[in-house]
């Protein structure tokens, strides 16, 4: 299956990006084809509905991917309780026809205990886009930072972070190789 992950932050180590870099390496070694577009090393420009109708370089390389994936997830730090401007920005980029009947994960990172008003807009935004939003979200509060920066794709042992993104991952894969069409691995 065909997944599509971007790292919103423009923060060089941010601790989204993390989760991102986190769910790529797992969901590559259980056999998914996974694009990591981390928008700190790939930065868009300021989106303008006035820019030419054909896109090159990073956006160019987003869309197609996003046409191509059978899932999304979106990785946010929660800024003033909003999602990042950076991936607010490369969400304006993309459209209905990216996002149409594809299972989008939302995560975040907050710098207080939890991050759910980011995750709640991720949503909307999601249904705004005709996405299908995954039923289980990830967030990373502020005494879980240091655990997820340690982390590495082998963790085996049980830890109630790990144990929460490790089920929103394969909720998310679930639902999005139903939707896919996809064979639902056991």
């Amino acid at each position: 299956m065909n997944i599509v992950i971007i790292a919103g932050s423009n923060r060089k180590d941010a601790t989204s990006t993390k989760l991102a870099e986190y769910a790529s390496k797992l969901l590559s070694k259980q056999g998914h084809l996974v694009q990591l577009f981390d928008l700190h090393k790939q930065p868009l420009p300021f989106y303008s509905p006035d820019l030419t109708p054909e896109p090159d370089g990073a956006v160019a390389a987003l869309q197609q991917a996003m046409l191509e994936a059978d899932g999304v997830i979106l990785a946010t730090p929660e800024y003033h309780g909003s999602i990042s401007g950076v991936l607010k920005n490369a969400l304006d980029f993309l459209g209905q026809t990216h996002f149409n009947g594809k299972t989008v994960l939302s995560a975040s990172s907050a710098g207080g205990p939890i991050g759910t008003s980011s995750l709640l807009q991720l949503q909307a935004i999601v249904r705004n886009l005709h996405g299908v939003n995954s039923p289980e979200w990830i967030s990373i509060g502020y005494g879980q930072h240091s655990t997820l920066m340690q982390a590495s794709s082998d963790y085996e042992q049980s830890n109630p972070l790990f144990d929460r993104i490790h089920l929103a991952l394969r909720t998310f894969t679930d639902l999005a190789e139903r939707l896919s069409g996809e064979p639902v691995r056991a």
